[in-house]
C-alpha cells in the first residue's frame, strides 16, 4: 500500500514531522483526524500550547472491564487564521497536526485538560 501525503485544508495543517511519523507508524490522515475529533483521552502536550489526544486501537473486555493493548496518539496546536481568504472572516481557527505515534501498551495519565477548555474544543471541532 502506498502512503498518501495529507493535504493542508482550511481547517487542518500538517507538519512535515507529522507526515514522517505517520509514514513510520503506518497511520493515515483519516485515522489521525478520527483521533483528534473523538479522543478517549486528552492531555496537555509536552510542547508549549499543544494538546495530546489518544484513542485505543482495539478494545477487549477482561474481568468485566474494557481494556486495550495499544494506543494511537496525536499532538496538535490550535492556530488562529490572520488573513482574510476571499472575504472570509478574520479570526477563524485552524488545527495544526504536529506529531502522531503509536504507543505499545497503556500509557500513564499525565496532565488532564480542564473541563472548560474541553467544552471549548468540542464546540470548535
Amino acid at each position: 500500500m502506498q502512503f498518501k501525503i495529507p493535504k493542508n485544508t482550511e481547517k487542518y495543517e500538517w507538519t512535515q514531522h507529522a507526515v514522517i511519523k505517520m509514514k513510520q507508524y503506518g497511520l493515515t490522515a483519516q485515522r489521525i483526524l478520527r483521533v483528534v475529533k473523538n479522543p478517549k483521552r486528552l492531555e496537555e502536550g509536552i510542547v508549549k500550547n499543544t494538546i495530546a489526544v489518544m484513542q485505543p486501537t482495539s478494545m477487549s473486555t477482561k474481568d468485566g472491564k474494557r481494556v486495550w493493548t495499544r494506543e494511537i496518539w496525536a499532538m496538535y496546536q490550535i492556530k488562529r487564521k490572520t488573513k482574510s481568504e476571499k472575504g472570509k472572516a478574520f479570526g477563524r481557527q485552524k488545527i495544526r497536526i504536529i506529531s502522531a505515534w503509536r504507543y505499545p501498551g497503556v500509557s500513564p495519565k499525565r496532565d488532564p485538560i480542564p473541563e472548560e477548555i474541553l467544552r471549548e474544543l468540542e464546540n470548535m471541532l
